[in-house]
């Protein structure tokens, strides 16, 4: 749903327009002269409901590498085996 405001209240909160747009995908429609004169809108729609249980399903979903030509398998098995070992004494807990 797009919300009406006057294009002072628009530029008196602008930052926090902005702010709405963004994180959570409001619209909102700038109102001058008493006619609608902009719209303002999110530039990507908002992702909701994608969860850490749908990244099997989106994984599923890339592109396979044709087996024909291996060659940019290779590149990343040996980009992946060039990489240093992480430290043991890290810990994401």
């Amino acid at each position: 749903m797009q919300t009406a405001i006057s294009s002072t209240e628009a530029v008196r909160n602008f930052s926090d327009l902005l702010n709405n747009i963004k994180y959570r995908g409001d619209r909102y429609t700038v109102i001058r002269g008493g006619k609608p004169a902009a719209s303002l809108i999110p530039v990507e729609p908002i992702r909701v409901g994608a969860t850490l249980a749908d990244l099997p399903r989106i994984v599923q979903a890339f592109p396979r590498l044709d087996r024909s030509d291996s060659s940019f398998e290779a590149d990343v098995i040996a980009a992946a085996g060039s990489q240093p070992a992480m430290p043991e004494a890290l810990s994401w807990e």
